[in-house]
């Protein structure tokens, strides 16, 4: 019976052959997935994965669309959570006879999927907020170090990210620098995720008020999330923190003062990225108190004497962002503007307006891809060929669609920003209309993003840039990061992203 049935098999065409081992398979898989426990924690872990990227929405092929928006309520409520309980402040005993030469320390750390790099700061004194040099777009953190005169950075919160392509100009949540505030898309009154510092050198990580930072004596702040260890605590004890494999950029404070900054590639083939647990774990390891993340995804990057020492996950390289923390040799000499000042209104940027996106589309277009040619039909020897003169042979008929469009990407859309009016020509090119106004908040993958770039606050919204900075607005948010991403992990409903890529 076996036999007779591989005979039967094997006289099949090698055709029906592929097409029956694809079935077959696809079968199998299918039924691993569906129908057994450790299919549906693929699944699941799959979909986490997504939902901290700039494309959420894609989740529901693993899960569903139902399973994918309870997914992202549970992320939200969690980081939720582990953001009330409020620092002991008296738990860092700062160490000052560190010899001053002794500033920052790098080192290389790994993981079974994962690169990445870790960077000890000594004196957390020497940390500040900097932000772009000039209004309507973000900086690349390398330009900020060389501008500065910095000795190292890491990118810092989440912003508005459309499409993966923002401008790096619109922040999400508040920036604080030198004890003033930058920007701020929420009521002085109002809770934000906040990871900053006070002038004592203290790392603050959770949900705070402008009012509250501003009693506690904060002088440089971003927004993001989520908080993984709180005076001493871990805040993950099961399962892998639920966001999936990234690229991330986390910040921690041991008990002595000195401040851990821990930046994972991702999203590569040397570094799949990390989950949120591994990093957690990396800073107990280091006896680190509180900890939590920064901007993710495609705005993960670490920056130390002038070079840039990780890989970012965008195909384009470093990104425009709109906030780092460096570390500077005097920092009191350091003087950072407020760009944001006296702006009503900020354009996140987007495909549209993004110069390496626009580059590459006009390369496409000088250089089209050349067209595989179809192969013709050629009659077989018991084929009698037909000797009509008809044009049309065998019926066949060929016709084109009037209504088939070409959807190449050299016309993107864009938050908040009006669109061309098609033309005539079959592929349009991208046109970058005049902007008078400056950029709008989310993060990113970043994250914001991403994060890690910036994602959106509902299970399959993009993030919605907001329509004032002044802390008087009150911005719907979403996360990187960027991104994020480069973005960056889905952003709670009450405060910033992540950039989360």
């Amino acid at each position: 019976m076996g036999s007779s049935i591989l005979d039967h098999f094997r006289n099949y065409s090698w055709l029906k052959r592929t097409l029956l081992v694809i079935a077959v398979c696809t079968f199998l898989t299918s039924s691993f997935l569906f129908l057994t426990p450790p299919g549906t924690f693929i699944r699941e872990y799959l979909a986490k994965t997504v939902i901290t990227t700039q494309h959420r929405d894609w989740a529901w092929i693993f899960v569903g669309a139902q399973r994918r928006d309870q997914m992202v309520l549970e992320m939200q409520n969690l980081t939720e959570v582990n953001s009330v309980e409020k620092q002991d402040l008296q738990a860092v005993q700062f160490n000052k006879n560190r010899p001053i030469e002794s500033l920052v320390k790098v080192e290389d750390i790994s993981g079974q999927f994962w690169k990445g790099k870790k960077m000890y700061v000594y004196d957390p004194r020497t940390i500040r907020v900097v932000v772009p040099d000039k209004q309507g777009e973000g900086e690349r953190i390398t330009s900020m170090v060389q501008r500065t005169g910095a000795v190292a950075g890491v990118n810092g919160g989440g912003f508005n990210d459309p499409d993966g392509l923002g401008n790096g100009f619109a922040p999400i949540g508040a920036i604080m620098s030198g004890g003033e505030i930058l920007y701020t898309d929420q009521e002085g009154s109002i809770p934000q995720h906040i990871v900053g510092f006070t002038k004592e050198g203290t790392l603050i990580i959770g949900k705070y008020t402008i009012d509250d930072l501003l009693k506690l004596g904060v002088t440089d702040a971003v927004s993001f999330y989520p908080r993984v260890i709180a005076n001493g605590k871990p805040l993950i004890t099961s399962g892998d923190g639920g966001w999936g494999r990234a690229p991330r950029t986390a910040v921690g404070q041991k008990a002595d003062g000195t401040v851990i900054f821990i930046v994972i590639d991702g999203r590569q083939t040397h570094s799949v990225g990390a989950t949120l647990k591994e990093v957690q774990d990396i800073f107990l390891a280091d006896g680190v108190i509180n900890a939590g993340f920064l901007d993710g995804g495609a705005s993960s990057e670490m920056v130390y004497n002038d070079e840039l020492i990780t890989s970012p996950s965008s195909r384009y390289g470093e990104r425009r962002l709109p906030s780092a923390f460096l570390v500077f040799d005097h920092p009191d000499e350091v003087k950072v503007k407020n760009v944001w000042a006296g702006l009503t209104t900020i354009d996140p940027g987007g495909a549209y307006d993004h110069p390496d996106f626009l580059k590459e589309q006009a390369e496409l277009k000088a250089h089209p891809p050349k067209a595989t040619p179809k192969p013709t039909a050629t009659p077989t020897p018991s084929q009698k060929p037909e000797s009509s003169g008809d044009p049309v042979k065998n019926g066949g008929t060929t016709t084109q669609n009037p209504s088939e469009s070409n959807n190449g990407s050299g016309k993107p859309t864009s938050t908040g920003k009006p669109q061309t009016s098609p033309t005539t020509t079959p592929t349009p090119t991208p046109t970058s209309p005049a902007s008078s106004a400056t950029p709008t908040p989310t993060p990113g993958t970043g994250g914001g993003t991403t994060g890690s770039g910036g994602s959106s606050t509902g299970a399959s919204a993009t993030p919605k840039p907001s329509a004032t900075p002044t802390p008087s607005s009150n911005a719907s948010q979403g996360q990187q990061q960027g991104n994020n991403n480069g973005a960056n992990p889905s952003q709670p409903v009450t405060s910033p992203p992540a950039k989360t890529e």
